[in-house]
């Protein structure tokens, strides 16, 4: 009897362990409708640069447009960086922009990580994680391709090869 009751306790936590779990989870990661995906519309977004100019998704509105989501403390953000800066000179004389958003850093480490890696290349802030959770972000470097449409041609999770960035900014310059 004491035996039966003790397992029926024990469920109980645990049941209560898995639900209270998923239920925390949910909040950590809730979003307007998780990560958007190939022929959506980007979440629109107010960022601020590192000078303070006010930059708008409609911004880009007409140009191929390379949403980079970053952060210094990503091994695989710092080793695309160098690749994502050689296609934003490599196509320069073309509607064509990279923008890195930067997950929530100090503007000190943002400033040293553009000198350090030459960055020149348009840098916003997510101050607040804001426009991460808008996205449904899980993994860093994350990067969206915006057709100058402005639907999204392809989102790659992780960090790109040369290869993969210039073929899918190949593409979508061809869109």
């Amino acid at each position: 009897m004491k035996k039966n009751r003790r397992l029926i306790q024990v469920l109980i936590f645990l049941g209560v362990l898995v639900l209270g779990g998923y239920a925390i989870g949910n909040s950590l990661f809730a979003n307007s409708g998780g990560l958007p995906g190939k022929g959506q519309t980007p979440p629109s977004f107010a960022l601020l640069d590192l000078d303070g100019k006010t930059h708008r998704l409609e911004d880009y509105k007409g140009k191929a447009l390379v949403l980079n989501f970053w952060g210094t403390f990503c091994p695989g953000c710092v080793t695309e960086t160098p690749d994502l800066e050689e296609q934003y000179k490599k196509h320069a004389d073309k509607p064509f922009e990279v923008v890195g958003i930067n997950l929530s850093e100090d503007k000190l480490a943002i400033r040293n990580f553009i000198e350090q890696y030459g960055v020149s290349y348009t840098i916003l802030q997510d101050d607040n994680r804001q426009i991460e959770r808008a996205y449904g972000l899980r993994s860093y470097p994350t990067t969206f391709f915006v057709k100058p449409d402005g639907t999204i041609m392809d989102v790659f999770i992780g960090p790109m090869g040369k290869q993969d960035m210039d073929e899918r900014i190949t593409k979508l310059l061809a869109s």
